[in-house]
């Protein structure tokens, strides 16, 4: 029986997001389909709480009292409501949490904006970490290592060949990181393996956008269907070599970086 709820968008379930859930028995998702950390479903990769999910274009024309209503008739249990300090409801955006309080028949818990560092933690600003290629940072944000998945495509052929092993993949619906090599760790068949991964145009080859990643030290033989890809740190920007000699030379110095970190 859900007593306890907390309202919100959640895209990327970060540590202020976890702040709001911990408090409460379930987590209704205003979903509006424009997530870009953790899109649609896998946001409950994140919490153990049961998730309740709400088109925003089914509800945006809704009053704050017409909202209110439907919660607590949705909830008929409900005790309590648990927002952010910026929270806002309702047609226009015309509720807030005052209009909240007054509306709901139980208690509205307000939490304040959390900072690390004088910062606050937003979506938007671990965005903007992630697309400056400051993972670290953004790994900070969200209380974990950012993650992004996708299905096993058929690559150039030529790292097998000339350079080293790689997994192509394909990714939709989810923010990438700025371009260039990341210490990572890939997910095969619910393993978990360090590795090192690249992300952009292989400017030093046939120039096509590409998703990379190369198991270290173990040979994972043929891969298909879906893996995953979690980023540890960030190792260099991409750049384009003369040859092959160069590039492969390059890729050891990585793979070394990749594992020196993946050891920490």
């Amino acid at each position: 029986m859900i007593k306890s709820i907390a309202i919100g968008s959640f895209d990327g379930l970060h540590i202020a997001h976890q702040e709001l859930i911990s408090k409460v028995d379930g987590v209704v998702v205003i979903e509006r389909n424009c997530a870009t950390l953790t899109a649609g479903y896998k946001r409950t990769f994140h919490t153990n709480k049961p998730m309740f999910f709400y088109s925003f274009d089914k509800i945006k024309d809704l009053t704050p009292q017409e909202f209110t209503d439907k919660i607590s008739l949705d909830f008929p249990a409900l005790k309590k409501i648990i927002i952010g300090y910026d929270f806002a409801f309702g047609r226009g955006k015309s509720g807030n949490s005052d209009t909240l309080k007054t509306l709901f028949h139980g208690d509205v818990e307000v939490i304040d904006e959390i900072k690390i560092e004088g910062v606050g933690v937003h979506s938007k600003i671990i965005r903007e970490f992630l697309a400056n290629g400051n993972i670290r940072r953004a790994n900070q944000f969200l209380g974990y290592e950012y993650q992004i998945d996708g299905i096993v495509i058929k690559g150039q052929g030529l790292g097998k060949n000339e350079l080293v092993a790689t997994i192509n993949i394909e990714v939709n619906d989810l923010l990438l990181p700025y371009d260039g090599i990341y210490a990572t760790n890939t997910k095969i068949d619910d393993v978990w393996y360090s590795s090192v991964s690249f992300l952009g145009n292989r400017v030093s080859t046939d120039g096509k956008f590409s998703i990379e990643t190369h198991i270290l030290d173990t040979n994972i033989g043929e891969i298909s269907g879906v893996i995953a890809i979690k980023f540890i740190d960030f190792i260099r920007e991409n750049r384009k070599y003369d040859n092959l000699i160069d590039l492969k030379a390059q890729i050891a110095k990585d793979t070394n970086k990749a594992r020196e970190i993946n050891e920490r």
